[in-house]
């Protein structure tokens, strides 16, 4: 046989195995990391995910927490693993916002990973401590210009895409604050609540059950348009922080390498479960629209998001650590 025709065999070879893997695809359980606390809300949409893919793959999906330096712990962890579709991470905007904040990654986010889903949207809402020194976003904004660089506000940590809507939000509004990051919402939603930080950008997932408890004080949502699920709650447009708009998203990837017809199969079960009757009003009690987009969609939003997070980043005179 003559090498071409060896190369094109042993092409078509491997391309029969890689289908024939993905039709089989999963034999065994999947792996989601999350790179943040439990009670985040990658952890929350991550949970529901899992029950859901299990239940269609009739295979475990089991989730595991890996917290730490704004989930570039639990990203090695998922590089670490094969690239064959068994482990997945889990995370929110947060990936989009770390190239923003690091000098270097110990991994390239755009060829050593590959984006599979996007598994949902969400508002923040800019929350404060009830009855606390700032009862309204006006008297905030009003305190910090009297003491630039001095109040507090809290972010699920460094390079967290909670700390970027923070500092969009004292660029849009003009004023200097002090950051504090956490280790993750659940702890900056407490302290918040408790009134040792001014506010927090929390997700909408993580604060409804607070909310509908009232023991924060809703600034306001971060997006273009009122959330259907809280529509008593402004956006902070219409607070005064003139054409604020970002949104909170969560997303699926995998390490690179792992095969297309497996991201695909991956991408088409996360759209099968938005649609789903059951998950979809699981979903929409937390206030996430459920995404929709294709691998090579996904791919491109989250190109876009690096974009508009290192522009948050320069603006707000962020050194990358």
């Amino acid at each position: 046989m003559k090498p071409i025709t060896r190369f094109f065999a042993a092409a078509a070879i491997f391309c029969a195995a890689a289908i024939a893997n993905a039709q089989d695809y999963p034999a065994k359980p999947i792996r989601f990391i999350v790179p943040l606390t439990p009670g985040s809300g990658a952890d929350i949409l991550g949970r529901i995910v899992a029950k859901y893919m299990s239940d269609a793959f009739r295979q475990p999906v089991l989730v595991e927490n890996r917290p730490g330096a704004g989930g570039i712990i639990g990203t090695q962890a998922m590089l670490n693993a094969d690239a064959d579709g068994y482990t997945l991470m889990v995370q929110s905007a947060s990936h989009a916002a770390n190239p923003a904040i690091y000098k270097t990654l110990p991994y390239d986010p755009l060829k050593d990973i590959v984006d599979v889903a996007l598994l949902g949207v969400t508002p923040y809402v800019m929350i404060a401590a009830k009855g606390g020194a700032y009862p309204t976003l006006k008297s905030l904004i009003e305190a910090a210009r009297a003491k630039p660089g001095e109040i507090p506000f809290a972010s699920a940590g460094v390079g967290t895409s909670t700390h970027m809507a923070a500092e969009y939000v004292a660029q849009v509004a003009g004023i200097k604050m002090l950051h504090i990051p956490y280790k993750g919402s659940p702890e900056a939603i407490q302290d918040t609540i408790a009134g040792r930080t001014s506010f927090y950008m929390a997700p909408l997932d993580v604060a409804i059950g607070h909310l509908k408890d009232g023991k924060i004080t809703p600034f306001g949502v971060s997006t273009a348009q009122r959330s259907a699920i809280v529509p008593e709650i402004p956006t902070l447009a219409e607070q005064g922080l003139k054409n604020y708009s970002l949104a909170l998203w969560f997303g699926m990837w995998a390490r690179a390498g792992t095969p297309p017809a497996v991201v695909q199969k991956l991408n088409a079960q996360v759209t099968a479960i938005g649609q789903s009757k059951e998950a979809r009003a699981q979903l929409d009690k937390l206030g996430i629209a459920p995404g929709s987009l294709k691998p090579e969609e996904f791919a491109k939003f989250v190109r876009e998001q690096m974009g508009t997070f290192r522009t948050i980043a320069r603006e707000a005179n962020i050194q990358p650590q």
